[in-house]
């Protein structure tokens, strides 16, 4: 597997050059601006969103193709970590590697939000993959909001006002998550991972995988044969209306998967781990993957 790591730098790029040779303002000039680390693209979205001109951001994972829960960081992630104000991970042992990073240096200067701790899933080995958690995604966009503010508190309404928008451009995923609850209650779905898990909860859909597949896949081991057996059947039986496959954790199992798939006419549906190229943002990428998602179990 892959475990290439990637870099998002969301600046602030200098205004253009008016005529007459003068320059404008730059609105930035003189500004607070928070240096933040994400753990992962798909929280630096939400940050960079919420943090507007006044957030630097950079997301250590962001390879679509590396597998995020077997990461092995680097001196660079180190050292960005270490000059950062704050650092955004996700936890539950998610990105287990900034715990370790963080751990080895230090720093009353910079803060850290864990979006685990900031959410609070319960039960037993909660699923860690939050921000597919529909519901929830308000009370993170409000956590980061208020985690900036701790770092620029002159600016806090700013924050707070664009957590509030990131909120309302929501809706439309909310209404699709809706649509799946309303038309297809219950509906029988499968997973190659627990990726989408809280998705396919929030939507009121049937999650058929054996748990102990699911979370062979997730810890990069092999599944058992009778659960994999199981899947097979629920697959080529048609027991199932779609199966949710993770395309950033591919081993030749979940691969015979969603080939059995395909010769048996169940839709599959790609998700990812991480924001992928071509998503203008976060939002957009859910949007589209519950979309295919509503389309795949009748529409």
């Amino acid at each position: 597997m892959k475990t290439v790591s990637g870099l998002i730098v969301v600046g602030v790029l200098a205004a253009p050059i008016a005529g007459c040779g003068s320059s404008p303002a730059d609105p930035t000039k003189g500004a607070r601006v928070v240096h933040v680390v994400a753990a992962e693209n798909m929280w630096g979205d939400i940050v960079r969103q919420v943090g507007g001109r006044h957030a630097s951001v950079a997301s250590i994972i962001s390879d679509p193709q590396a597998d995020p829960h077997l990461y092995a960081s680097d001196p660079r992630d180190a050292a960005r970590l270490a000059t950062a104000n704050l650092v955004v991970v996700n936890g539950l042992g998610y990105d287990d590697f900034a715990r370790k990073l963080l751990s080895a240096s230090p720093s009353s200067k910079r803060h850290v939000l864990s979006m685990a701790k900031a959410l609070s899933p319960g039960g037993h080995d909660p699923n860690p993959h939050l921000w597919y958690d529909v519901p929830r995604l308000p009370a993170a966009a409000h956590a980061i909001a208020d985690a900036i503010a701790a770092e620029d508190p002159v600016d806090a309404s700013y924050f707070r006002a664009n957590a509030s928008r990131f909120v309302a451009s929501l809706q439309p995923l909310l209404a699709t998550v809706a649509a799946m609850q309303n038309r297809h209650p219950g509906a029988p779905v499968a997973y190659t991972e627990r990726v989408p898990g809280y998705l396919l909860e929030a939507a009121g859909l049937t999650i058929r995988t054996p748990p102990g597949f699911a979370g062979a896949i997730e810890s990069g081991s092999e599944p058992g044969p009778g659960d994999t057996q199981h899947l097979n059947d629920l697959i080529s039986g048609h027991e199932i209306d779609a199966l949710l496959y993770n395309s950033q954790a591919v081993t030749p199992v979940t691969k015979r998967l969603r080939a059995l798939a395909a010769r048996s006419g169940v839709p599959v549906v790609p998700v990812t781990e991480t924001l992928p190229p071509g998503e203008p943002d976060f939002q957009s990428w859910q949007l589209h993957q519950a979309q295919a998602l509503l389309k795949a179990i009748g529409g």
